[in-house]
């Protein structure tokens, strides 16, 4: 009998607020995210070109072969190599590490009306 892919949640602590935190195993794949109230950090499956046509602030980290990005953890080590407008226009840049891109949102949902 074939076995279900694995995913998992948990809040993960940031000096500016929590996040969730999200793994996703399934059999040859895999992919993470950390998500914040404005925005996600996220592993390279997710596409900012399409994200940013629908006003996401998404901010994508890179893993390899070697060191392949799983859990959310694994982002935290990992740099920012691809985000959209608007998670620039919430302070994250390009060549941040994860935990840093993450801080950068918390830091402008901290300041976010509503």
């Amino acid at each position: 009998m074939p076995t279900l892919p694995l995913a998992t949640q948990k809040e993960m602590t940031f000096s500016h607020g929590t996040a969730i935190g999200l793994g996703t195993r399934w059999e040859g794949g895999q992919y993470c995210a950390i998500l914040t109230r404005l925005g996600l950090v996220g592993c390279g499956i997710y596409d900012t070109r399409i994200a940013a046509q629908f006003g996401q602030a998404v901010a994508i980290c890179r893993g390899t072969p070697a060191r392949p990005l799983v859990e959310p953890e694994d982002l935290l080590e990992a740099l920012v190599r691809e985000l959209t407008p608007q998670a620039e226009a919430l302070g994250v840049r390009l060549g941040m590490t994860g935990r840093e891109a993450v801080e950068a949102m918390l830091r402008a949902g901290e300041n976010a009306v509503g």
